[in-house]
Order: C-alpha cells, then structure tokens, then sequence
C-alpha cells in the first residue's frame, strides 16, 4: 500500500516537493520549539516516508540526519530529495528498513536525538517493543521527541468532535480497505488494504518510561494537520474547531531523556 502511495506522494501539492526545495522546513512551529537547536546533533527519524521532516532538521543545522522507512520506494525518494538540496550521505541518509528493527538498520548504535513524526505510530501493533527500540537508539544525554496525533480524536464522532462514539480503550486492529490516499483522496489505487493500531497516551508514556527515558513534558495542542473532523476551520496554517467551540486535543508531544 505504501509503496503504490509514493509517487503520488512525491507529485502532489499537499508535499508539495517543488516548493520544499525553497522553502526547506516543513516542521510544525510547536515541534521546532520544543525540540529547541539542533545545530550540530545527530538526529534519527524512525518511519520518516519520503524524508521532507528528516531533511528539515538539516537544514535547521543538524550536523547529520538519518530517516528509517520500510517502504523501498520512500527511501528511493527521499535520497533522491536529498540530491536535489545538495546534501550527500555523509550529512543526511536514509534506510530501508522496519522500525522494530532500527538498531541493525540504522548507520550508527546512537543518536543525540530520535525524532518520531505525525501519522506514525498507529502503524505498529507493539508499542513496548517500539519504545524499547527507540530508546536503545537514544544516546546518553539524548532525548527521544515525539509528536503524534491524539488518541482521544479516535473515539469522537467525525462530525463535530463532541460525542464519544468509539472506544478509546480498543486494542483490536483496524482493518481498513480504502482507495485513494490523504495526500489524494480521488486517486486509483490498487492496495488498499491497510491495519491500524490504537495507542492510548498512557500506553505510549508507560511503554517510553519502562524502557529507561524520563518523560521530560507532555504537551497537548488543539490544532491538527488535515480536517480530522467536518466543521474544521483553517486559521493560523492549521486545522481548529470553529471559534466558541469546546475543545479537545487534536496533538501531542513529548520529550523523553536518557541520562
């Protein structure tokens, strides 16, 4: 499924790649201010796609960046991304490779920084295993940041966000079998097939700090990246509840240290 979605991915005006050769950073404004200078650091992003976040840390002075991804054709994509903004491997390198298996992976045993983006975690069916894996990749004195969609919006109704509808407790996978793709939703696609996991915020903190990182914070957002829910509005570059409406968490992050 991943695969097929890459080339529509790397065409498409939501990545919008010509704009991203000038623009060069496509982090959200909460995550370059939590995860504060990286000028100089090693950063390894697990399940990075096609490397548009991997390269902006680049480009904000990260003296090497490294993006894991299990789709070949991603990898393929973000190399070639890469090529086209005059980095070479030595600055910034991706690898083919599935996350639970980042340590055999990945160039180096440790980073200064292990960054996790949005849109990934639903993805993996262990969460333990992926925060022990993570944190064996942190290196001392490193932290861990995490930016992810919030669970709870997976039990409100899609309509307004008001009504719990689902529950949040669920564990069973999520079989879904949709054509098209966010970054397209009207385009042919043959793999639809995908599965998806819930993750409540306390598995994912509990699951970080059994593996040995201190949760630094844990920071919730009510704004999103696409309209998760109908009445959304655009304001500020990001997706809202209409002005006057309760609200709820839409995002959060978290910095996780390893002494």
């Amino acid at each position: 499924m991943w695969d097929e979605r890459v080339p529509l991915h790397v065409a498409s005006p939501f990545y919008d790649l010509a704009g991203f050769r000038t623009r060069r950073d496509d982090l959200r404004d909460f995550e370059t201010a939590e995860v504060g200078d990286v000028t100089g650091r090693t950063l390894l992003h697990l399940q990075c796609h096609i490397g548009t976040d991997t390269l902006s840390w680049a480009h904000r002075g990260a003296a090497r960046v490294v993006g894991l991804d299990f789709s070949v054709p991603a990898v393929e994509a973000a190399r070639a991304l890469a090529a086209d903004l005059g980095y070479g491997p030595e600055r910034a390198a991706f690898v083919a490779g599935d996350v639970y298996d980042a340590p055999g992976a990945v160039p180096e045993p440790s980073y200064d920084i292990v960054y996790t983006g949005l849109g990934a975690l639903c993805w993996l069916p262990d969460i333990r295993r992926w925060a022990e894996t993570a944190a064996s990749l942190v290196a001392p004195g490193g932290f861990l940041y995490l930016a992810e969609f919030h669970p709870l919006t997976e039990s409100l109704d899609d309509e307004t966000g008001t009504r719990i509808v689902r529950d949040y407790f669920a564990r069973d996978a999520q079989v879904w079998n949709e054509p098209g793709t966010y970054a397209d939703p009207d385009a042919a696609t043959v793999h639809n097939r995908s599965v998806e996991w819930q993750h409540t915020l306390g598995d994912v903190v509990s699951a970080l700090a059994a593996a040995g990182l201190r949760v630094e914070f844990l920071h919730e957002h009510d704004v999103s990246l696409f309209p998760r829910f109908a009445n959304f509005e655009v304001r500020d570059g990001y997706h809202r509840f209409p002005a006057g409406h309760p609200r709820v968490p839409l995002i959060y992050s978290l910095k996780a240290s390893k002494s």
